[in-house]
């Protein structure tokens, strides 16, 4: 099963990231069904899975019936909700739905169980919760600690550019404390100061460069202990 799963994973792989290439994806969005590319795309996945099953007979019918399903699926994100929702959300949809196809394609062969009592584990909540923490609890809480400088930010940069870049700056400290890769966090600070601090240091911005420095030893703080505190929590549940 696992081998079946490795070719058909890897054919998609191929025919929706290696093989289509952007001007293939605009051209379908903007002609939609009058797109060659379309039928094209299809035909190149087609190609590629019988590949990967190497002309096995057993295989032959249910790799047609996925092509077509792939097929169909981009007909839905490409062109009938492709401006309903956002670019990424498409793309989640897109590759969530083509992964429920193979599953079933794969299903059809190996009669599988999923357990979905293993995901509901404490140590599953526990690190949920971590990860909420590390994100938008901290993400909230170093907002009203910063605010206590009453200094006002430049309207510049992107909007909620510096949001984002904490949270994924604390995620990254996170999977560095739970995997003892501490020299990790050393790497993330050097490399944050090469691009942040030196801009602001040659433009004598002193009070900014204070402001985004307490801010930064904040985050790295926070995102320590929490991830600390989950690693001790983990050996308690």
């Amino acid at each position: 099963m696992f081998e079946l799963i490795l070719k058909i994973t890897l054919a998609h792989l191929l025919g929706d990231f290696v093989f289509q290439t952007s001007s293939m994806v605009n051209d379908i969005e903007n002609k939609k069904f009058k797109s060659k590319y379309l039928y094209l795309h299809g035909f190149i996945h087609l190609l590629l899975l019988i590949t990967v099953i190497q002309f096995e007979k057993q295989y032959i019918l249910p790799v047609i019936i996925l092509s077509i399903s792939h097929l169909a699926i981009d007909v839905i994100t490409k062109i009938l909700i492709k401006n309903k929702i956002s670019t990424i959300g498409n793309l989640l949809l897109d590759q969530t739905l083509h992964s429920i196809t193979i599953a079933l394609f794969i299903k059809h062969f190996y009669n599988y169980k999923i357990d979905f009592n293993l995901l509901f584990t404490s140590q599953n909540y526990l690190f949920l919760i971590a990860l909420v923490c590390i994100t938008y609890v901290s993400a909230i809480l170093m907002k009203k600690i910063m605010e206590l400088f009453n200094y006002p930010l430049p309207n510049s940069g992107i909007k909620d550019a510096g949001k984002y870049i904490g949270m994924l700056e604390r995620l990254f400290i996170f999977i560095f404390v739970i995997t003892n890769f501490w020299e990790g966090i050393g790497f993330l600070l050097a490399a944050k100061s090469i691009f942040r601090f030196g801009d602001l240091k040659e433009n004598k911005e002193i009070k900014l460069t204070e402001y985004i420095l307490i801010g930064t030893l904040l985050s790295f703080g926070i995102a320590i202990f929490i991830g600390k505190l989950y690693l001790i929590l983990k050996n308690v549940i």
